[in-house]
Order: C-alpha cells, then sequence, then structure tokens
C-alpha cells in the first residue's frame, strides 16, 4: 500500500482538486485505516471521491454498488476520462461485453467496478470475487438498504453478507439524504450496528423553499416561470405522461423545454440531457429519474407539480439547484389527489406492515413541513436532526401566515363526514357544507343534515383548505385503497368532544412578489461572485466545445468537465498548459486529453475582434 500522504497526489493528480472538501478527508482516511464508514453528505459535496481516493491508494478491485444503470455508466465514464481503469458489469451491455470486463477484471487489470447489487448479490460473483483481491467496497444512495423495501430491490438487504463474505475489507456506505431512522437502518443492516458515521450539515441557504396549495397547476407554473424567464431549472411530475405533457405546455409558452423519464428512448434522454447541461435557459421536465449524478452549477429553480414521496426525497430533488452559491428557489405544489396517491404508493407496495408504517410517517413528515406555519427551513433541518433559527429566506419568513382558531369548522367537517359514513370525498363534504342542493346530495338526504349550509360563507377552496390542514394534522384520513373517502381518526373524535384544538392558516396559498426578495443569506452570490457578461460568453463557448467532446466519445457532457471547471476557466483564462493545469477539476488525463482544444478555444475566444 502506498503511504499515507499519497491521497493529496491522487486527489490532484488524478482529479485535478487541490483540497479536499468538507468530511471527504475523515471519510478518506477512514478507509485508508480499513474501517467502515458511512458517509450523509449533501448533493453536490463530492460523495464519490470519498471512495474513489482510497480505492486508488490500497490497491486491488474496489467494488462499488450502485442502483442505476444510468448513473453507473456516467460514472465509469468519468473515472475513464480521468486516467482509472474503472468498468461495469450491468443488465444494460451485450454478455459478450460483461464477460469480456469480468476477464479484464480477473486479469488485476481493473481498478473500479460498479455493478447494481442484484449483479454482485449472485453466488456465482460474490465466490468469484471473493478469489480475487478486493480492497474496498462503496455502497453508493445507501438510503436504498432502507427506503426501497425488500420487495422492491431485496439484493439490497442482502449486503450485509458483505461484511462475512470479505472480512477485513473496508465498506463505505454513502448518501445524501437520511435521517436518523435511515441511518440506523443503514448501519444495522450492512454493518450489523458499529460504523463510524460522518454527517454534513444539511442547510443550503441560499435555496429559497416555497410550498402552495394544487389549484390550477398549469397556471401556477407558468405564473412562477415568469419570474425566471431565460434561466435554468428543474420541473419534477410524478408521471411519464405528465412529464411529456408538461414539457410540450411550457414550448407552447416560449420555454425552451424538455422531457426526461425512463421510459424515453435512451439517445433521445442523453441528448435532451445533453442540451440541459450544455445550454443557457433550458428547462428539463422529468420524473425522478433525472437527477443522480448530475451537476448542473446555475440551476436556477426546482418546480414540484406533485407532491415527492418523502422529506428525504424532496431534499435530494431541491439540492439540484443553486450549486453555484447563488440564489435559488425550491417551489412545491400538492393538493388531496397527491396525499392520496402517496398513500395508494405505499400501500400497493409488497412490503411487510412495519415498512408501511414508516413510510407513512414519513409522509406525515413532508405534509407537516407543507403545512408547517413557521419556517421551512427550520422545519426541514430538525427533520435531519439540526437545530436552527428562522431563515429569513422562505415564503413562511418572507410572509408570515397568522394561525387562526378552527374549532367551529373543522367540528363542522368532522360532524359531515361522520353523518355520511365517512364514505364520501372532500367534493361531497364542501357541498354539504355550502348548502349546494346537489343532485348527489339530494338523493342521499344530506340535505337534511345539521352540516348541511352551516358553512355557506366559505369559498370551497377554504373548505379545501382547511380538509388538507386536518388530514396533514392526523384529525381526517384519506381512503386510499377505495375511492377517495374521508374518515375520523381517533384525534378527529377527540375534537368533536372538544378534548382537542385545531388552529390552522387561513390563507395558505402565498404569492411571492415578482422580483425575488432575497435574506442576506441568500443575497450572497457565489465565492467569486457572479461571472462578468465576457466571461459568461466565453462559459457558453466551453460548453459547445464540451457538448462536441462528449458526443465524440459517447459520453454526457458533464463527464468531461463538471459546470464548475468550466466557470474556473472562464475566470481564470489559462493560455499555457501549466495554467490549465491549475483549473479546478484538470487532472493528468484531462490535462492530456483537453488541454488543446479549450486552451485553443479560449484564445480564439479572447482574441481582439478585427475591425
Amino acid at each position: 500500500m502506498q503511504p499515507l500522504d499519497s491521497k493529496h497526489d491522487v486527489l490532484k493528480g488524478v482529479f485535478g482538486f487541490d483540497a479536499f472538501r468538507p468530511g471527504q478527508e475523515r471519510a478518506v482516511d477512514t478507509l485508508l485505516a480499513g474501517r467502515d464508514v458511512l458517509t450523509v453528505m449533501p448533493t453536490g459535496s463530492g460523495k464519490s471521491l470519498c471512495f474513489q481516493v482510497p480505492a486508488l491508494i490500497r490497491g486491488g478491485l474496489a467494488v462499488v454498488v450502485s442502483p442505476l444503470v444510468a448513473l453507473m455508466q456516467d460514472q465509469v465514464a468519468a473515472l475513464k476520462l480521468a486516467g482509472v481503469a474503472a468498468e461495469t458489469i450491468n443488465s444494460a451491455r451485450d454478455r459478450a461485453d460483461n464477460v469480456a470486463t469480468w476477464r479484464r477484471v480477473a486479469a488485476g487489470q481493473v481498478r473500479i467496478l460498479y455493478m447494481a447489487p442484484e449483479r454482485l448479490m449472485t453466488e456465482r460473483m460474490l465466490a468469484a470475487l471473493a478469489k480475487l483481491e478486493v480492497g474496498l467496497i462503496a455502497v453508493d444512495e445507501a438510503h436504498c438498504i432502507s427506503q426501497w423495501g425488500p420487495a422492491f430491490r431485496p439484493e439490497y438487504e442482502a449486503l450485509g453478507r458483505l461484511r462475512e463474505i470479505f472480512p477485513g475489507v473496508p465498506i463505505a456506505a454513502l448518501t445524501a439524504t437520511a435521517d436518523a431512522v435511515t441511518r440506523g437502518d443503514i448501519a444495522a443492516r450492512l454493518f450489523g450496528g458499529r460504523v463510524e458515521t460522518i454527517v454534513l450539515g444539511f442547510d443550503r441557504p441560499n435555496i429559497r423553499p416555497a410550498v402552495e396549495m394544487k389549484r390550477d397547476w398549469k397556471r401556477q407554473l407558468l405564473s412562477f416561470l415568469d419570474r425566471h424567464a431565460r434561466e435554468s431549472g428543474i420541473v419534477y411530475c410524478l408521471s411519464r405522461r405528465k412529464t411529456e405533457e408538461t414539457a410540450q405546455m411550457l414550448r407552447d409558452a416560449g420555454y425552451r423545454a424538455l422531457p426526461y423519464h425512463a421510459g424515453m428512448d435512451k439517445a433521445a434522454r442523453e441528448a435532451n440531457q445533453n442540451f440541459f447541461m450544455t445550454e443557457d435557459g433550458v428547462i428539463i421536465v422529468a420524473t425522478i429519474a433525472f437527477g443522480m449524478g448530475i451537476d448542473k452549477s446555475d440551476v436556477r429553480f426546482v418546480f414540484h407539480t406533485d407532491l415527492p414521496g418523502s422529506i428525504e426525497a424532496y431534499y435530494q430533488e431541491i439540492g439540484r439547484a443553486g450549486r453555484d452559491g447563488a440564489p435559488a428557489e425550491a417551489h412545491m405544489l400538492y393538493g388531496l389527489a397527491d396525499i392520496r396517491m402517496r398513500r395508494m404508493f405505499i400501500e400497493e407496495e409488497d412490503a411487510g406492515e412495519e415498512r408501511k408504517r414508516r413510510e407513512h410517517k414519513r409522509l406525515d413528515a413532508l405534509l407537516g413541513y407543507c403545512e408547517s406555519p413557521t419556517c421551512r427551513r427550520r422545519t426541514l433541518l430538525e427533520y435531519f436532526g439540526e437545530r436552527a433559527a428562522p431563515c429569513g429566506n422562505c415564503d413562511v419568513c418572507l410572509d408570515p401566515v397568522a394561525l387562526v382558531d378552527g374549532a367551529a369548522e373543522a367540528r363542522n367537517i368532522l360532524s359531515a363526514v361522520t353523518r355520511t359514513g365517512e364514505r364520501f370525498g372532500a367534493a361531497h363534504i364542501i357541498d354539504i357544507l355550502r348548502g349546494a342542493g346537489t343532485e348527489k346530495v339530494m338523493q342521499a338526504g344530506h340535505d337534511r343534515l345539521p352540516a348541511f349550509g352551516a358553512g355557506a360563507e366559505l369559498k370551497k377552496e377554504e373548505w379545501r383548505s382547511l380538509i388538507r390542514q386536518m388530514v396533514a394534522a392526523g384529525f381526517l384520513r384519506l381512503d386510499i385503497q377505495g375511492f377517495g373517502g374521508i374518515g375520523v381518526t381517533a384525534k378527529g373524535r377527540d375534537l368533536l368532544r372538544g378534548e382537542e384544538a385545531f388552529r390552522y392558516r387561513r390563507e395558505t396559498v402565498k404569492r411571492l412578489p415578482a422580483a425575488r426578495r432575497k435574506s442576506a443569506d441568500a443575497a450572497a452570490a457565489a465565492p467569486d461572485g457572479p461571472l462578468s457578461p465576457d466571461e459568461a460568453a466565453l462559459l457558453h463557448v466551453l460548453r459547445e466545445l464540451r457538448l462536441r467532446l462528449a458526443r465524440e466519445r459517447g459520453v454526457p457532457a458533464y463527464v468531461v468537465f463538471q459546470d464548475r471547471a468550466l466557470v474556473d476557466m472562464a475566470r481564470r483564462r489559462p493560455r499555457t498548459v501549466d495554467e490549465f493545469a491549475e483549473v479546478n477539476g484538470v487532472g493528468a488525463a484531462k490535462l492530456r486529453d483537453f488541454a488543446a482544444p479549450f486552451l485553443a478555444a479560449i484564445a480564439a475566444a479572447s482574441a481582439p475582434s478585427e475591425v
């Protein structure tokens, strides 16, 4: 094994970085010392280097477990461009290619091998690997161990056997989103409860979070985008169909919008991803299939048209915005239909009752975040175990809401729900409360209920808001297996008896001003400030060159250089190979392969134009 201080040589010589980011060096040292580590770092903080650097120092073969084929292929392509002998064996490749790769692995010609858990945890593969010198094992996106469940990816649960099969081989588990329960799950299942854990802070003060109740989501989305003309962003949708339709709607409205989902042709998906990474002012409309491994620095917003699955998922998705440190927005819409759909997803999963209970609790936490009358960042950070003061940069802090006593309105809702047999949805209950003589109300005789007309003074949207908040607060439950009927919980019955209080946000649909309101934290731009017009123009040229080079090599654009490297080039304007070597992210292999074309492009862009 090389001496411990060679970690800095590998960091600079291979990956082109002068110093480790927070948390990275401690994780590297732990693995170099032969100990296991669980690393929880925010999206974009460089988790991969935590195992890639020690993998190259320790020698032997490093085995990396990764959940997505596309993510594996991109990371392998990036390592190869950095001069690292990396490979992947996965189901998307021809059998002959996988066999040829394995032969190189068995011959000791591969340093880092990426596989899905399903491929790794076969008896045949485990037996073959046991005959080799395995120096390190890394489990990427380790939250899948806890959150994907034994029915969906049972091999993730089986990864706990690795400690027994490869005794003495250090194991790294890495994730961007893991609350205390998830961290405990990973530690118990993968490490038998004993592991050194590194958790970095979750705060991203430059991202301004906001939540809005869903009314007319298309209009709400277009209204939001009015504030982000010609800016890059991500719009998340729950379904593939909605992704396609939303992208088309935005194109019809004059935006450069492209869809991205797992059902698309691979070439089309990669083309859209490359266009997003290379061009300014492009909006990607995507399912959750988009995001892992993506590092575009100038994403100015993330917009959720539907409720995410959990706070962990939400945090990971909004973390793709504002990686340059400049202000960004995270805007979410949600409604009762979203809640019912998410509950249904949980119930339909082929998993045990304990897992379903926990997933419902995770969804409850997200609903609590949505309905929180206090600082959203504070609520978000406290979920991950961090204490925080009000941020002054979320929708609640910028436009505080007053809580009012809603016990009387809540009892009318509870009365209507109870007396109709807890079988009807929100729309019917609201018709009863507002005294609407619809055919359905009249036929059922619900016009004779005490609650009929008891809330005629409130608008439909106000009653919908009340019902949503009562669901989020646990007074009402949705029948997720039936047709969306509303039921009363034990807590709701206590409220009916006067043993519980209910305070609610009278106006929860917030309209943020057209001009962005920024706190002192959010107003702070990237550490080196915004790019000048000349630097921004050069950055565009460099992105075009990056795309051409990526296409020649058949890899996504960001694999050639991440955005932060191109930004550094635009600022530095290197003129010589030695100066190019100082650019952030330029290691020995990239210096050899890319210095000439990028230096030529920079020189051409910097040359005075002829008059």
